[in-house]
C-alpha cells in the first residue's frame, strides 16, 4: 500500500506551483487570491487588444483618438507607487491594510467597465441628443476608472500575497500570479473575442458590462477573508503618518531599490518595444498568413510559462533574482538577434524561435525583478506595498512608452529608408523593423550594465553569509 507521505510527495511534485502553499497562506486561500490578477488580465486584454480593434474598424473611430484613450491607463500608472504607499499606511478600526485597497480598486474597475460602452458608441458619432462632446468625455473618464481599477487592484493584490506568503514560498508565489495574470488574459481574449465575432452594439454592451459584472465577482472572492482582523485602537490611528516623499527617499536610499527601478524600466522597455511589430513585421517581410503570425501569440506566451516555471524552480533552489534576471536578458539578446536574421535568411522556424525567445526572456527578467521587489531592503517608511507599487509604476509606465516608441520609431525609420535616405541597399519596408530590434538590443545591454552592481552586491553579500539561501533575503 502507498504509504501516506510518498504520496504527498508525488502530488506535490506533479501539481504546478504546489511548493507556494504554507501554513500562512493554504492552498485553497492562494488560489482564491490569485483570482485577482484574472480579472486585472481581462480588463487588460479589453482595452489593449479587443477595444482597439473595435473602436477602429466596427465603430470607425480615429486611430490617434483611439491612441489617446489606450493611453490613458499608462498615464495613471506611475501612481502605483503612491496606491502601494497608502495601503503600507492605511489605518482602520479593524486593522486592515490591503483589503480596502482591493475592494475600492474593484469598484473602480467595475465602474469603468460597466459605463464604457455607451461611451464608445457615442465616441462613434451614435448620438441623438447631449452635447457633441459627451462621446470623448465619457470613453475618456471610463478608460480612466478602469485604469485606476486596474492599478489599485494589483499592487494592493500583490502586496498582500507578499504579507502573506513565507520567505521560502514567495518567489513561488510571484510565479504563480504571473501565471494567473497570462492565463486570464489569454482565455479571456478568446472568450471575448469569440462573443463579439458576429459584432453589434447590443452585443458590445452586452461583452464589456458582462466583463464588470465577472470583475467584481472574481474580486470579492479574491479578498474574502484574505487579512487578519487586528483592532487599533485610536490613539494608533491619531498617530503622524509618513509623508510620501520620506518614504520614497528611504526607499531609493536603502541600497538597491533606486537601481532597480531602473533596471526594470529600461529592461521592459528592451522586451516590449517590438510587442506591435511582431506580426506585421512577420506579414510584411516573411510573407505569413494571418493564421500564421496569430501563432506568434501563442509561441510567446509559452515561453514566457516556462519562463515563469523556470524562474519558480531557480528561485526555490537560492539562485539570486538579479542573476536570474540577467539570464533573462542573455536570453533576449539571443532572441532578438534571430528574428533581425530571420528577415535576410527568410527563415520562419528562426523567426518563431526568436518570438519563443522573447518570451521566455522576458518572463524570467518580470519574474526575477518582481521578486528582487518582494524581497528588496527598505529603511524608515518604505514598505512592501511602495516598493511593489514603485516596480509596477516602472514596468507599465516603460511598457505603455515602449509600444509606442517602436511604432513610431519603425514609421519614421521606414519612410526614410523607403524614400531613399540611407541610400538604396537600405530602401526597403525591413529597415524600420531592424532598427527596432537593434535599439531593443542595445536597450538590453544597458540594462545589463545598470544590473551588473545588484549582482556584485548580492556576490559579496553571499561571500560573507555564506551560500545564500530565500530565507536570507532581505525583508
Amino acid at each position: 500500500m502507498i504509504s501516506r507521505n510518498l504520496l504527498k510527495s508525488v502530488t506535490m511534485r506533479a501539481l504546478p506551483f504546489s511548493d507556494a502553499v504554507s501554513d500562512q497562506l493554504p492552498l485553497g486561500q492562494l488560489l482564491r487570491l490569485s483570482l485577482f490578477q484574472i480579472s486585472v488580465g481581462m480588463a487588460a486584454v479589453m482595452l489593449l487588444g479587443t477595444l482597439n480593434r473595435v473602436m477602429i474598424v466596427e465603430l470607425g473611430v480615429s486611430a490617434t483618438i483611439v491612441a489617446l484613450m489606450i493611453a490613458i491607463p499608462v498615464l495613471v500608472a506611475p501612481f502605483r507607487a503612491l496606491l502601494g504607499f497608502r495601503s503600507d499606511n492605511y489605518r482602520s478600526a479593524i486593522g486592515w491594510k490591503r483589503i480596502p485597497y482591493l475592494w475600492f480598486g474593484s469598484l473602480w474597475q467595475f465602474g469603468g467597465l460597466a459605463i464604457m460602452p455607451m461611451g464608445l458608441l457615442l465616441l462613434s458619432g451614435d448620438q441623438a441628443a447631449g452635447p457633441s462632446w459627451a462621446g470623448e468625455v465619457g470613453a475618456a473618464l471610463a478608460f480612466l476608472l478602469t485604469g485606476i481599477g486596474m492599478h489599485m487592484t494589483q499592487t494592493a493584490g500583490l502586496a498582500l500575497a507578499a504579507d502573506r506568503a513565507t520567505e521560502e514560498t514567495r518567489p513561488q508565489v510571484v510565479a504563480l500570479l504571473y501565471v494567473t495574470f497570462l492565463l486570464g488574459m489569454g482565455v479571456s481574449a478568446v472568450i471575448v473575442g469569440a462573443l463579439l465575432q458576429n459584432f453589434s452594439a447590443l452585443r458590445l454592451v452586452q461583452v464589456i458590462q458582462g466583463t464588470a459584472v465577472v470583475t467584481i465577482v472574481l474580486n470579492m472572492i479574491a479578498l474574502w477573508k484574505q487579512e487578519k482582523i487586528a483592532p487599533m485602537t485610536r490613539e494608533q490611528r491619531d498617530a503622524p503618518r509618513p509623508q510620501f516623499r520620506d518614504a520614497w527617499a528611504d526607499l531609493v536610499g536603502g541600497g538597491t531599490a533606486g537601481r532597480l527601478l531602473v533596471v526594470v524600466f529600461i529592461g521592459t522597455l528592451a522586451f516590449n518595444m517590438q510587442d506591435v511589430l511582431l506580426e506585421p513585421y512577420g506579414g510584411e517581410i516573411l510573407g505569413l498568413s494571418v493564421s500564421s503570425t496569430t501563432l506568434l501569440t501563442a509561441m510567446w506566451a509559452v515561453g514566457a510559462l516556462i519562463g515563469f516555471g523556470l524562474a519558480a524552480r531557480w528561485l526555490k533552489s537560492g539562485t539570486d533574482p538579479y542573476r536570474m534576471a540577467a539570464r533573462g536578458i542573455l536570453i533576449g539578446l539571443i532572441a532578438f538577434s534571430s528574428v533581425i536574421f530571420a528577415g535576410p535568411l527568410a527563415s520562419i522556424a528562426l523567426f518563431f524561435a526568436g518570438a519563443f525567445g522573447i518570451g521566455l526572456g522576458g518572463g524570467l527578467f518580470a519574474v526575477a525583478t518582481l521578486t528582487a521587489a518582494m524581497t528588496v531592503e527598505t529603511k524608515g517608511a518604505a514598505g512592501k506595498g511602495l516598493a511593489l507599487g514603485a516596480w509596477g509604476a516602472a514596468q507599465a509606465t516603460a511598457a505603455g512608452c515602449s509600444i509606442f516608441t517602436g511604432g513610431a520609431l519603425r514609421d519614421i525609420i521606414n519612410g526614410a529608408a523607403m524614400s531613399g535616405t540611407f541610400g538604396q541597399a537600405l530602401q526597403s519596408n525591413a529597415t524600420g523593423y531592424s532598427v527596432v530590434y537593434h535599439v531593443e538590443i542595445g536597450l538590453l545591454f544597458i540594462t545589463l550594465i545598470a544590473l551588473g552592481p545588484l549582482v556584485r552586491a548580492r556576490s559579496v553579500t553571499t561571500q560573507t553569509t555564506g551560500p545564500i539561501a530565500l530565507t536570507e533575503f532581505p525583508t
